[in-house]
């Protein structure tokens, strides 16, 4: 998922977080607002789901 975040808005990325937890739980937060969490949803994104949910926020 990085990767794609990467690949999609290069080193750009500003007003966005990605907070890596233990045991492969993280969360991605833009503009200090939740966008993706996979500890509250218990599973990792679907291909393009955070980006679009990034996109929608």
């Amino acid at each position: 998922m990085a990767n794609e975040l990467l690949e999609k808005y290069g080193t750009n990325i500003t007003n966005l977080t990605m907070i890596p937890s233990g045991g492969g739980v993280f969360e991605v937060i833009k503009n200090d607002q939740l966008v993706f969490s996979k500890k509250e949803l218990d599973r990792f994104p679907n291909d393009g789901e955070v980006v679009d949910l990034i996109e929608s926020n």
